[in-house]
C-alpha cells in the first residue's frame, strides 16, 4: 500500500517461492552482528579465500582498465580457456564458440529457460533439487514438473522415471550431478539411459555440472561426452571458489548461439568485465592445484561430518558422493524442517537449511548441511548440537 493505492503486480509473483538458505543467512547475519557465534552451515559457499592467480589476474585487469563492456558471450580469451579445460578434464574438443560467459550460473540458467519454454511448457526436476530451477521455469511461464527422487535412487532420476512422468507439454529434463542438496550423483548409465528417453521426444537435455570437480570417491563424466548437444550449466563459484565474482558458463549447441546472443545483449549487455578478465587465472596451474589441495580438505570435512551427524541421531543412507552438502533425515528428531532449524539456529547457534527449501517431497523429513566451513567450526557445531539435543 502506497499513499492508499493498492499496487497489482505480475501474478507469476505469487507462485515463486523464497529462497530459505538466503532467509537463513540473513538471520545468521544478524545474529552476529549482535555478538553472537553462528556455525554457518546454511550456505553453498566454499569458505576459503580466492586464490592468489585469480586475484593477481583481477589487479593486472584493473591496472590495464579493462573495466568497460566486453562481448555478450564473454571474452575470447577466457572462452578459449574453458575449452581448454574441457579438453585436459574430460578430453572433449568443445569449440570455444559454443561455450557462452555468463553472470553467474544463474543467469545461464534463466538463458536456457526463456529459450525453450514457451507458456505452458513444462520441464522435469528433481524433488528435492536446488530451489531457484523452479522459479526460473516458472518467470519464463513454464511448469516445473516436479519427480520425487529418494535415497533408494540416490536422489536422482532414472530414465523410467523420466518416460513415467513424461507429459504432452514437457519440452526437457534438467538434472544436476553432483546435486544440491544431496551432493549425490547420477550415474553414467542413467545419463545415457536418460538422455535416450528424452532424445525419444525430441527433448532438451539440460545438465547442472557446478559441482564437477568437487566428487571424492568415483570419476566424473560431462554429459556431453554423450550427448554433444546437451545444453551444460557450470559456475566459477563452486569448484573454483568465486562465489561473489558472478561468473558462471554454459555450453551450447550451434544452432542456439544467435538466439543465446540476442537475449545476453539485451537482459545483461556482458558479464562482468573484471570477474572474466580474473578467471583466466583459474586455469592457472598454480590454481588447479590449490583446488585439488581444497578438494582433499572438503573430503575430509565430509568424512568426518557424516559418522558425527549419525552418531546424533540424523540418519544418512549413505555418504554423499560429491559437491559440500548433506541431506540429513531428522524423523527421530523432529516432525518440521523448519522449526527444527530455526530451533537449532537460536539455541545452538548453528545455521543450516530446512528441506522445504528444495522441493516438497519428504521435505519437513530433511535438512541440508553445508560443510563449507574449517574443520574445527564443524568440530563446534557438533559439539553444539549435541549439548542442544539433550536438552
Amino acid at each position: 500500500m502506497v499513499d492508499g493505492i493498492q499496487r497489482q503486480y505480475a501474478s507469476r509473483i505469487e507462485s515463486m517461492t523464497s529462497f530459505k538458505v538466503v532467509d537463513f543467512l540473513e538471520a545468521a547475519v544478524k545474529m552476529e552482528a549482535q555478538g553472537r557465534d553462528i556455525v554457518r552451515m546454511e550456505a553453498g559457499e566454499p569458505a576459503f579465500p580466492t586464490a592468489p592467480a585469480i586475484i593477481e589476474a583481477a589487479s593486472a585487469a584493473l591496472r590495464d582498465e579493462k573495466t568497460f563492456y566486453t562481448p555478450s558471450l564473454g571474452i575470447i580469451e577466457l572462452r578459449e580457456a574453458i575449452a581448454a579445460f574441457y579438453g585436459t578434464r574430460y578430453g572433449l574438443q568443445i569449440p570455444p564458440h559454443r561455450i557462452v560467459v555468463t553472470t553467474g550460473s544463474s543467469a545461464a540458467l534463466g538463458l536456457i529457460c526463456d529459450l525453450i519454454i514457451n507458456p505452458g511448457d513444462g520441464l522435469q526436476l528433481t524433488d528435492p533439487g536446488y530451489p531457484c530451477n523452479a522459479n526460473f521455469v516458472r518467470r519464463a511461464g513454464g511448469e516445473p514438473q516436479l519427480i520425487p527422487v529418494d535415497a533408494y535412487n540416490a536422489y536422482q532420476l532414472t530414465p523410467q522415471a523420466v518416460a513415467e512422468h513424461w507429459r504432452d507439454n514437457t519440452v526437457g529434463v534438467l538434472v544436476a550431478s553432483p546435486s544440491n542438496p544431496t551432493g549425490e550423483m547420477l550415474s553414467r548409465d542413467n545419463q545415457r539411459g536418460i538422455n535416450a528417453v528424452v532424445a525419444s521426444h525430441n527433448g532438451v537435455m539440460i545438465m547442472d555440472e557446478l559441482y564437477h570437480g568437487l566428487v571424492y570417491d568415483q570419476c566424473e563424466s560431462s554429459i556431453l561426452e554423450i550427448n554433444n548437444d546437451a545444453m551444460v550449466i557450470n559456475s566459477f563459484s563452486k569448484y573454483f571458489g568465486m562465489t561473489g565474482w558472478r561468473l558462471g558458463w554454459m555450453v551450447v549447441p550451434e544452432d542456439a548461439l544467435e538466439a543465446v546472443n540476442i537475449m545476453a545483449q539485451n537482459f545483461y549487455i556482458s558479464p562482468p568485465s573484471i570477474a572474466q578478465y580474473a578467471a583466466l587465472g583459474a586455469f592457472e596451474p598454480a590454481t588447479i592445484d590449490l583446488m585439488e589441495a581444497r578438494r582433499a580438505e572438503f573430503r575430509q570435512r565430509r568424512d568426518y561430518l557424516v559418522p558425527a551427524l549419525r552418531e546424533l541421531g540424523f540418519s544418512i543412507p549413505h555418504t554423499p558422493a560429491g559437491a559440500f552438502y548433506i541431506y540429513a533425515g531428522i524423523e527421530k528428531l523432529s516432525a518440521d524442517s523448519e522449526a527444527f532449524c530455526w530451533d537449532m539456529l537460536e539455541r545452538a547457534g548453528v545455521a543450516f537449511t530446512p528441506g522445504t527449501d528444495f522441493g516438497e517431497h519428504l521435505a519437513r523429513q530433511h535438512v541440508r548441511f553445508s560443510y563449507t566451513q574449517p574443520l574445527h567450526r564443524l568440530e563446534l557445531a557438533v559439539e553444539r548440537l549435541s549439548k542442544a539435543l539433550a536438552e
